[in-house]
């Protein structure tokens, strides 16, 4: 996915700024970035942290990135923040989102004269830059982001630095969060509300969706766009992606999955063959939901395997699908007296292709579980994201629910059937999860439902958007 960070100061902010963007190192794993302006000049550090962390990278840039300003990143892709020179002046910007229809807008960009784009790896373009291109043809910095956020298909959520202070749009429906902190004469700005409080800001503001503010020395926080009125927040964020003690929208993530936690354990009590000597969670995205269950059933909450992370702290590495499979079999390391002869009800935040875990379950059994019940703490996953750089997946296909109702309806599945398989109460939902048991080895499966999991977030279910599950937009 990605997180961004920034800092207006009336001094010197690369130790905030250096901190801050480290606090968004869960949300990516390819490249982190820094910029500060001073003076009349931009200088800026980019760096490769596929295999070693943010700080470790960045360490010896710090004391050479002096300003009061500065904007970095963690992405999951292209290399930022990128600093441009144009017609508008000088810049340095930053983003967080996914354009899915960027062929389209690079065609339009050279058909208004752009002459090219610097390719990437594979011949991809940075879609950062694109959004700069895109500014650039309005005359100004605002009409800029205002056209980035009207004619891009995804979401973008932009950072924008100048001499003067930090431009930040938060993208048009409120997929991703943009966080405002204060302290003395500093403002930040952040994906992540925790990134900033042991740098002792207070939170201030939570852009909404499509609101576009500017922050200065000279006068605070100026809102050049109001919020829009439709909003439709990325649910995963509570479910796995956000840190524990971020809050979006005034709900807490660890909270949130507790809650999540009780109400699969609700739903369990009124089936009596379910009896576990204890609940786990899968280290650490399944933590929190299996504590919010022990805590509701009263059956102790254990940690039959603890994962190793002096030498793989980050869950996300690597890219390659093979490799990632064999380090998370790596970094979980058994603890067999909670293991043998032991019923386990085991808690995960999803089940996407499903060989993590039916690797994780069959280890179970190897080490002598008697019995392994799997809650996934949401529904299963129908859709491909089209609106975050979430999933490493090249097909739908790669999901496991997908390639059952394929081989059960074949190649072409109306919406309509794909509706009834994502309906929790349907014959073909419940064969559907039945399949997925036998395949991956589980004693028994039950996914949270999509009612019980927003009514776990407990804010308009119409704010919130569900494409993953139900296909709706």
């Amino acid at each position: 996915m990605g997180g961004i960070f920034g800092v207006v100061s009336d001094k010197n902010c690369n130790l905030d700024l250096f901190f801050g963007v480290d606090y968004h190192s869960h949300l990516g794993t390819r490249r982190g970035g820094m910029a500060v302006y001073e003076n009349g000049t931009f200088n800026r550090a980019i760096h490769n942290i596929e295999n070693s962390p943010f700080r470790t990278k960045f360490e010896k840039d710090v004391d050479e990135l002096v300003g009061n300003i500065g904007i970095g990143c963690i992405s999951d892709n292209e290399p930022q923040p990128l600093l441009v020179s144009c017609h508008l002046g000088s810049y340095a910007i930053t983003t967080v989102g996914l354009v899915t229809n960027l062929d389209e807008l690079v065609k339009k960009t050279f058909e208004k004269g752009s002459t090219h784009f610097l390719e990437m790896s594979g011949s991809r373009i940075n879609q950062t830059e694109l959004v700069a291109s895109l500014i650039n043809q309005k005359n100004s910095i605002l009409e800029g982001l205002q056209f980035v956020q009207h004619i891009i298909q995804g979401s973008m959520s932009i950072l924008v630095m100048t001499p003067e202070g930090i431009y930040a749009a938060r993208d048009k429906l409120g997929r991703t969060p943009i966080q405002i902190g204060k302290k003395d004469n500093s403002y930040c700005l952040a994906t992540e509300s925790f990134s900033f409080i042991n740098l002792g800001y207070q939170h201030c503001k939570e852009l909404g969706p499509a609101e576009i503010v500017f922050i200065s020395q000279k006068k605070g926080i100026e809102i050049l766009q109001p919020s829009g009125d439709k909003m439709k927040f990325c649910t995963f964020m509570w479910i796995y992606y956000g840190y524990p003690t971020s809050t979006y929208e005034g709900i807490n993530v660890e909270e949130m999955r507790y809650k999540c936690g009780e109400a699969l354990a609700k739903r369990d009590a009124e089936n009596e063959n379910v009896k576990p000597d204890i609940i786990a969670g899968v280290p650490d995205s399944g933590t929190a939901h299996a504590i919010g269950y022990a805590n509701k059933s009263g059956i102790p909450f254990a940690r039959p395997f603890i994962k190793y992370t002096p030498t793989w702290p980050r869950s996300f590495m690597p890219t390659n699908q093979s490799q990632r499979n064999l380090i998370a079999r790596m970094k979980l390391i058994p603890v067999h007296q909670l293991i043998k002869d032991k019923k386990l009800l085991l808690i995960d935040d999803s089940i996407v292709r499903g060989t993590q875990l039916r690797e994780t379950t069959d280890f179970l059994y190897q080490s002598g579980a008697k019995e392994v019940h799997i809650r996934p703490a949401c529904p299963p996953l129908l859709f491909g994201c089209k609106y975050l750089n979430f999933s490493r997946s090249n097909s739908e296909l790669d999901l496991i629910t997908r390639r059952i109702i394929k081989e059960r309806e074949g190649d072409n599945v109306s919406q309509e059937v794909l509706e009834d398989y994502a309906n929790p109460d349907s014959k073909n939902y419940k064969e559907m999860l039945e399949e997925i048991r036998k395949q991956m080895h589980f004693t028994t499966l039950a996914f949270h439902r999509l009612d019980d999991m927003l009514e776990s977030i407990d804010i308009d279910p119409s704010k919130l958007c569900t494409y993953c599950w139900n296909g709706k937009e």
